[in-house]
């Protein structure tokens, strides 16, 4: 089961060159550039199908997580959006532009490339890499923290949506690894 939620965070990351190239693709069959055939049609198909596993993933592994929430007291944070954002942005013009999805080739290379960043992704646990939740308006934070109860600071990269404070709060924490976890809005002042 973990497998297949570190999969399908992966894709969301996705989600917005998918959408990108649904839309190229829509466009040059209302213009008449592409013809309808089987290739574009398993390619629409394709995208609207990583678009909804994307979405749906993302949902799951927000909403969803079964993991124990921990209390916890942030020391020290560094929004770091920006050093992972516009290089993955760099992918998505790579794909969106030049790769001809028309031809069974450009497809299966297409495919391919997906495939290869997924696996680095996915074993190299990269699952703060991922515009598509920068564009959802949550920002990526390298974080140092303490469990409430404890004097021992750990380490952990978490998103939180909007801009994080610090000063006189605890938040809660489904803790999923140190790459990728979600601060809770339900936070407390302390007293």
């Amino acid at each position: 089961m973990r497998l297949l939620k570190n999969v399908t965070l992966y894709i969301s990351a996705f989600i917005p060159m998918y959408f990108l190239i649904f839309v190229k693709v829509i466009i040059d069959l209302f213009n008449d550039n592409i013809s309808w055939n089987i290739l574009n049609t398993l390619n629409i198909v394709t995208l609207l199908l990583l678009i909804l596993s994307g979405v749906i993933g993302l949902i799951i592994n927000i909403h969803c997580n079964k993991d124990n929430s921990k209390e916890i007291i942030i020391i020290k944070k560094q929004n770091i959006t920006d050093q992972h954002f516009l290089g993955y942005f760099s992918l998505f013009v790579f794909f969106a532009i030049p790769l001809d999805l028309n031809y069974i080739s450009g497809y299966a290379v297409y495919v391919l490339i997906l495939i290869m960043i997924g696996i680095v992704y996915i074993n190299n646990s990269l699952y703060y890499i991922n515009p598509f939740l920068n564009m959802l308006g949550f920002n990526f934070y390298d974080i140092e923290y303490k469990e409430k109860g404890s004097d021992m600071v750990k380490e952990a990269k978490f998103f939180y949506k909007g801009n994080l404070e610090i000063e006189n709060k605890s938040y809660f924490v489904k803790l999923k690894n140190t790459n990728f976890c979600f601060i809770d809005k339900n936070h407390k002042s302390e007293e």
